[in-house]
């Protein structure tokens, strides 16, 4: 058994926030229950396609009318027998369906329900809808993405979606820990907005302390140089040197000792101040040879730096097969597929991927049967298009 074995959880999710809140727990061996309408999501994703079979393995499929007097009495009937609820509808929709967390209480003081939004459970936007780039704009994130001179720029992954996810999902083992003393369930919230502005970590807190507004730096780290990103002779190369120990180590390996001596680069802020005179100089040193080569040196130098990776090289790196990134499920339809494995390691009670997305509905009848039900009760529920 799982780490979360002895957990039950009710996913009424979507899309990518919920999906991978749940994930972290279905990883951990927790029984989730996918609820789903009869006619699918509705969410847009390709049920075959990588994303969402990415993002529902480990679970197991209902179909359920919630909007049916029926399907309401099913689902707090489930609520009765679990241990946390997940959804990320608007805020509004929970309480319209008669699924907030004070009716949930009424049926099971101990249920954890977690709500993810977009701008938060209450509050001037809280009924707007909620997106992943709206948020990295609300949240400052796009201000600080990009080059000065180009405009704001969106992450290249759906980072405040996951991060909301991740949070709501440490918010559900807090709770979960904390009902072992107090026998009570509670409400967990996160949202996409405060999930961006926690991801801007020291950038906001300089402007908290100390009123700075950060700008866009394109590759350049905005307080410590050179941190930043170089061209080689046949790519380009990522440069951690912060701090003078580094700094010294880098040009001792660039054979740069007039960089050294310069009095414009003698400490952190004027090599900040003179970033650009500094690229320029490191810019024309990296261009002497490839990547693989100051890759090898700067690190037997002990100089942190790395490659830029596109995805194939991404997952062909000797150091990413060893950390097992990929793990491959068997689909019944598609066959083996390979999935993005559990980031988080434990070693007694470790994650586990068992089981591809199910078909829509799969496990119905099981789920429904577990839970009291007879065949003609769930005969019945069919043909009345509940389940």
């Amino acid at each position: 058994m799982g780490a979360l074995g002895d957990v039950r959880v009710l996913d009424l999710s979507r899309v990518r926030s919920g999906p991978t809140c749940v994930k972290q727990l279905a990883d951990f061996g927790a029984d989730v229950i996918k609820i789903e309408t009869p006619l699918g999501d509705g969410d847009g994703a390709v049920r075959e396609g990588p994303d969402f079979q990415n993002l529902h393995r480990n679970k197991r499929s209902l179909t359920l009318n919630l909007k049916a007097p029926k399907g309401r009495e099913i689902f707090l009937h489930l609520v009765a027998g679990a241990d946390v609820v997940v959804e990320n509808y608007r805020p509004d929709v929970k309480h319209r369906l008669g699924l907030d967390y004070e009716s949930l209480r009424a049926v099971n003081p101990r249920i954890i329900l977690a709500s993810i939004s977009g701008f938060g459970q209450d509050g001037p936007y809280a009924e707007r809808p909620g997106f992943d780039q709206i948020a990295q704009g609300m949240s400052g994130l796009m201000s600080v993405t990009g080059f000065a001179d180009q405009p704001p720029l969106r992450s290249g992954a759906a980072i405040a979606d996951v991060t909301a996810g991740l949070h709501a999902a440490l918010g559900v083992l807090t709770a979960l820990y904390e009902r072992e003393h107090s026998g009570q369930g509670q409400w967990v919230h996160s949202s996409l907005l405060m999930s961006g502005i926690a991801l801007l970590d020291f950038q906001a807190a300089r402007y908290l302390m100390k009123g700075e507004v950060p700008r866009r730096s394109g590759n350049d780290h905005p307080t410590s140089m050179p941190t930043s990103a170089y061209a080689t002779a046949d790519g380009h190369i990522n440069i951690g040197a912060y701090g003078q120990p580094f700094w010294m180590r880098l040009c001792e390996t660039l054979e740069r000792a007039d960089l050294l001596q310069d009095p414009r680069f003698s400490t952190d802020p004027l090599r900040v101040r003179h970033r650009a005179e500094l690229n320029t100089e490191l810019a024309r040193s990296f261009s002497q040879n490839s990547s693989a080569h100051w890759i090898s040196l700067l690190n037997l130098n002990g100089v942190p730096c790395g490659p830029i990776y596109a995805m194939d090289q991404v997952f062909a790196d000797p150091q990413v097969q060893h950390l097992g990134a990929a793990q491959t499920l068997q689909h019944p339809q598609l066959g083996p597929i390979q999935v993005i494995n559990q980031a988080a390691t434990l070693t007694r009670t470790p994650a586990q991927l068992l089981s591809a997305t199910p078909a829509l509905g799969e496990q119905s009848g099981e789920v429904l049967m577990q839970a009291g039900y007879s065949a003609a009760e769930i005969e019945q529920f069919r043909r009345e298009g509940v389940i």
